[in-house]
C-alpha cells in the first residue's frame, strides 16, 4: 500500500527547500568572502588553470567551459555574464578580473562573445586564493561528486563591502554598495585593537560608500540607519559643473553619474525633457565621452542661469537617484541582516579561522620536516658508522631497520637517510642543513605562539590588513555631502529688481531694472524690445527675482513661475516664447502678469474683465498650480480677462475705461467668491467702451490716479475727486479723451516719489519721475509724457520705486 502524502505539507517543504537553495546557493553573498557561488567558482577555476595576474591571458570561453563543466551546472551565458561584470571597472570598485577585449560599456553595450575576449585574475584576486592549498577552508563535493570545490575562499580582502553585491532571492533581497579599501582597512584595524568599539566609531572610519563611477552621496540619517541597522537609503547625485566659453556662452558639463546608471539612457532622457520644455534654455546636447571619462555637454542659450538647468537635471532625470542599502548576507549557512560592524567582525572571524588553520597546517609540515632534519643531523654526525651499516645490510629494508635500531630513529628518518644524496655529505651542505633546522625551530615556536596566544593572532591579522591597505588602496572617488538640504537654487540668485516684459505674441524676458535710466518728462526714451511689425508689448511689470510670477491668460487661466525662471535678456532682446515655458492654447495669450512673494490666507485677488465684470477671491486658493495651469475665473461669452490686482480688505477700486470714464467703489461691494466664479458687474459701459484698467487704492500715501493715453499724454489726479459710488454704475469722467490724446490705455495709483516706465509701439522705453507730471482735475487731458513719432503709440506702462533713482538725463538713447 502506498504512503499517503499531504500535498500542502509537501509543497510547503519543497518551497522552503527551494527558497533556501536560492538564498544560500545563488542570490545572496557569503559574508566571509563577499562572493556568490558562481563568482567563487569562476575564481577557483581560474586558480586551478594558473590563470593568475602574472601569467598570459586565457580565452574567456576556456574559463567558462571549465566552470560549467566542473562546478556550475548552469548555462554558459549566466557564467559569462558574471565573469564580464567582474572585469568592468564601472561595475566593480576594484575589479577581480583583468579583461582583454570588449567587456561592454557604461552605455549598456553588451560584451563581445566569450570566444573573442580574454581574461586572467587581477592582482588583487591573488589575495583571495592565497593559502587555499593549506587546508584553510572546507572543500565540498561538486555537483557530480567527481571533484571538490571550496565552500568559501580564504580571502585577505573584505570583498563584501569593497565591491558590494546585489541579488534578489525568494522573499528577500540584498543591495550592498561598494566602499573604499583604505577606509575598510582602517575600520578593521579599529575593531582589532578595540573589539568593544561602537558602530558609530566604525562609521567614523567608513563615512560612506565609494562608487566606481564617482558622483556624490548625501549622508544624513538614511546612511546612519543603513550602517547601524543594515537597512537605509541614500541619495546619489552625478556631478555637473559650469564651463565658460568664448563670447559669453556657458556649458553645463556632466562628468560623473550615479552608480549603475546607463549613460546612454540618461542622455536620451535629457533630450526628451529638452524637447518637452521641462528643461529649458539648452541650445545643444552632446555626449563627448571617451575612454578618458564621461563628458555630457549641455550648451546653454545666452542669459540662461546654469544653476537652474542643473537643478532641473537633478529634479527630472536620474542624475539624482536613490540607492536603497540592504545588507542581507549568508552567515552560518543562513540569511542574516547585519550592520556595518557585524559585517567586518564576520570577516575578521573568518580571517582568524583561516590563519589558525594555516598555522596548524604549517606547524604540522614544519614539525615533520624538523623530524627528518633531526635524523639527517644524526646521520651526518655518525656518517662512517651509517655507511658501514648500510654496506653490511643485504636489502634496503634491512638497512632501514638496522639504522632505526642503532640510532633510535623513526621509520621516516631512517628512510630519509637512505634517500640522502652523497653531495649532502659536503661541508657546505651540512651547514645548510643545520641552518634550515635552526630556522624551522624558530618557525615552529612562532606558529605555536599564534595557536596559543590570542594577542599574537591579532598581530598577524593586523599586519595582513596593513599590507593589503599599503598594496591595493586607492583614493576615494565618491564625495560625501552632509545632507540634501544644502543650498537652495534661489540662494544662488540675487533678489534684485527686474523688469518682466511680455509681448502679445508671447515673447517674455527678464531685464535688470538698472538698465533703464531715469529721464525728464517729454524725452524720446531709449530703445526697448525689438519685436516684429505684427507684435507689441502686452504686459510690463517690475518685480524681484525671488517672487512668484503669476501669468493670467485672456481665457481666464493662470500659470505660475518663479521670476528667476524667466530667461534674462538684454534691453533690446526679443526674449523667449512663452510656449517654451508654459503650455498655451492656440488662441490664448497672457493678458496680465502679477507678482507676489507668498500665498497667504486673508488676502485677495481682484479680477477685472474688458466688459466691466469684477471678482474677489482669496489668494490662498491659487497656490497649488498644475503643470497645465488652473482655471482662475469663468468668463461670459465675448468677454476676456483684462487685469488682476491684489486688494486689501479695506481697499477701494477705480475702474478706468478707454473712453475716459471711471468709477470708484469699495472692495467690500464685491463679496469673496470661489476660484471658478464669474464675478459681478463693476461698471456699466456705454457703446463700444471697454475697461482699460483696474486701480486699487489701499495705501494712504498712494492717493493719486495716474492716467496714460495712447498718444503719450498723462495726468495725475487726487483720488478724492472721484466720488465714492456703488459698483455697477456708469461712473464719472476720468480723462478728457480727444483725437490728440488718443484713448486711455490704463491707469494706476502713484505717489510723488515714484517713477513711471512707458513703452511705445516703436519699442522705445522712457523712465521718468511721476513728480514731473502735473496734478490736474478729472476732466483734463494731461501733459505730454513721451514725444511720439508719427504712427506710434504708448502700449504699456508700469510704476517703479524712484526714491533711489539717478539724476534725470535729457539725451539718453
Amino acid at each position: 500500500m502506498l504512503d499517503q502524502i499531504s500535498i500542502e505539507e509537501e509543497l510547503k517543504k519543497s518551497y522552503l527547500e527551494y527558497s533556501l537553495s536560492v538564498i544560500v546557493g545563488r542570490a545572496i553573498p557569503d559574508v566571509r568572502d563577499g562572493l556568490k557561488p558562481v563568482h567563487r567558482r569562476i575564481l577557483f577555476a581560474m586558480h586551478e588553470l594558473s590563470n593568475s595576474y602574472n601569467r598570459p591571458y586565457k580565452k574567456s570561453a576556456r574559463i567558462v567551459g571549465d566552470v560549467i563543466g566542473k562546478y556550475h551546472p548552469h548555462g554558459d551565458s549566466a557564467v559569462y555574464d558574471a565573469l564580464v561584470r567582474m572585469a568592468q571597472d564601472f561595475s566593480m570598485r576594484d575589479p577581480l578580473v583583468d579583461g582583454q577585449g570588449n567587456f561592454g560599456s557604461i552605455d549598456g553595450d553588451a560584451a563581445a562573445a566569450m570566444r573573442y575576449t580574454e581574461v586572467r585574475m587581477s592582482r588583487l584576486t591573488s589575495e583571495f586564493l592565497g593559502d587555499i592549498d593549506k587546508e584553510t577552508v572546507d572543500f565540498r563535493p561538486n555537483y557530480d561528486n567527481s571533484l571538490h570545490e571550496p565552500s568559501v575562499l580564504p580571502t585577505k580582502v573584505p570583498n563584501l563591502l569593497l565591491n558590494g553585491s546585489a541579488g534578489i532571492a525568494v522573499g528577500m533581497a540584498t543591495n550592498i554598495p561598494p566602499h573604499n579599501l583604505s577606509e575598510l582597512c582602517d575600520a578593521l584595524l579599529l575593531i582589532i585593537d578595540s573589539p568593544d568599539c561602537s558602530v558609530d566609531e566604525v562609521i567614523r572610519r567608513v563615512p560612506g560608500p565609494d562608487f566606481p563611477t564617482g558622483a556624490a552621496i548625501y549622508g544624513g540619517q538614511g546612511l546612519l540607519d543603513a550602517y547601524r541597522t543594515g537597512r537605509g537609503s541614500i541619495k546619489i547625485r552625478g556631478k555637473a559643473e559650469v564651463e565658460q566659453q568664448k563670447k559669453g556662452h556657458e556649458l553645463v558639463v556632466i562628468r560623473e553619474i550615479p552608480f549603475a546608471l546607463n549613460k546612454s539612457s540618461l542622455v536620451e532622457k535629457i533630450a526628451q525633457l529638452i524637447g518637452e520644455k521641462k528643461i529649458d534654455g539648452v541650445s545643444d546636447l552632446r555626449d563627448e565621452s571617451d575612454r578618458k571619462g564621461i563628458r555630457i555637454v549641455l550648451e546653454l542659450k545666452r542669459g540662461v542661469i546654469p544653476d537652474i538647468v542643473i537643478n532641473s537635471l537633478y529634479k527630472f532625470t536620474p542624475l539624482e537617484t536613490s540607492f536603497g542599502i540592504n545588507m542581507l548576507v549568508v552567515a552560518g549557512n543562513r540569511p542574516a541582516l547585519c550592520n556595518l560592524k557585524q559585517v567586518l567582525e564576520y570577516f575578521l572571524d573568518h580571517r582568524k579561522e583561516v590563519i589558525l588553520r594555516r598555522s596548524r597546517h604549517d606547524l604540522r609540515k614544519s614539525e615533520e620536516r624538523a623530524h627528518i632534519l633531526e635524523g639527517l643531523r644524526i646521520a651526518l654526525d655518525n656518517i662512517d658508522e651509517v655507511v658501514r651499516i648500510i654496506r653490511a645490510s643485504k636489502t634496503p629494508l634491512e638497512a632501514r631497520q638496522n639504522l632505526m635500531d642503532r640510532f633510535e630513529l623513526s621509520e621516516r628518518q631512517s628512510q630519509a637517510i637512505l634517500d640522502m644524496r652523497l653531495q649532502r655529505l659536503t661541508n657546505l651542505e651540512r651547514e645548510k642543513l643545520l641552518e634550515e633546522y635552526a630556522e624551522l625551530l624558530k618557525l615552529i615556536e612562532y606558529l605555536r605562539s599564534i595557536l596559543e596566544n590570542e594577542e599574537v593572532l591579532r598581530g598577524v591579522i593586523r599586519d595582513e590588513v596593513r599590507e593589503i591597505k599599503d598594496k591595493y588602496s586607492t583614493p576615494r572617488r565618491t564625495e560625501i555631502l552632509p545632507s540634501l538640504e544644502g543650498i537652495d537654487i534661489e540662494d544662488l540668485i540675487p533678489d534684485e529688481n527686474v523688469v518682466i516684459t511680455l509681448s502679445r505674441r508671447g515673447y517674455i524676458k527678464r531685464t535688470p531694472l538698472d538698465t533703464y535710466q531715469q529721464q525728464r518728462r517729454g524725452g524720446k526714451g531709449i530703445a526697448g524690445v525689438h519685436t516684429s511689425a505684427e507684435d507689441f508689448i502686452q504686459s510690463f511689470c517690475t518685480t524681484t527675482n525671488h517672487q512668484y510670477l503669476l501669468l493670467f491668460t485672456n481665457l481666464g487661466k493662470m500659470h505660475q513661475l518663479k521670476v528667476h525662471q524667466v530667461p534674462e535678456g538684454s534691453r533690446t532682446a526679443k526674449g523667449m516664447h512663452i510656449a517654451n515655458l508654459l503650455p498655451m492654447d492656440k488662441e490664448e495669450f497672457i493678458a496680465t502678469a502679477l507678482t507676489i512673494r507668498e500665498f497667504t490666507p486673508d488676502r485677495y485677488f481682484l479680477f477685472v474683465t474688458r466688459k466691466g465684470m469684477v471678482k474677489r477671491t482669496e489668494i490662498d486658493l491659487y497656490k497649488n498650480v498644475r503643470t497645465g495651469g488652473i482655471r482662475a475665473v469663468n468668463l461670459n461669452d465675448g468677454d476676456e480677462l483684462l487685469d488682476v490686482k491684489e486688494v486689501p480688505a479695506n481697499a477701494e477700486i477705480l475702474l478706468a475705461t478707454e473712453l475716459g470714464m471711471g468709477i470708484r467703489f469699495s472692495v467690500g461691494d464685491v463679496r469673496p467668491m470661489g476660484r471658478s466664479a464669474a464675478g459681478v458687474k463693476g461698471i456699466a459701459l456705454d457703446g463700444k467702451d471697454r475697461v482699460a484698467s483696474g486701480v486699487v487704492f489701499g495705501d494712504p500715501e498712494r492717493n493719486q490716479v495716474l492716467t496714460v493715453s495712447a498718444n503719450g499724454f498723462g495726468k495725475r489726479t487726487d483720488v478724492d475727486l472721484y466720488r465714492l459710488q456703488s459698483r455697477s454704475g456708469k461712473g464719472v469722467i476720468n480723462m478728457k479723451v480727444t483725437h490728440k490724446t488718443g484713448h486711455v490705455i490704463g491707469a494706476t495709483s502713484v505717489c510723488d516719489t515714484d517713477d513711471i516706465l512707458l513703452l511705445t509701439s516703436a519699442n522705445k522705453i522712457i523712465r521718468t519721475s511721476v513728480g514731473s507730471v502735473r496734478n490736474v482735475g478729472r476732466a483734463a487731458q494731461g501733459v505730454t509724457l513721451v514725444a511720439m513719432d508719427d504712427g506710434t503709440q504708448v502700449i504699456g506702462f508700469d510704476v517703479a520705486d524712484g526714491s533711489n533713482g539717478e539724476n534725470a538725463s535729457e539725451n539718453a538713447s
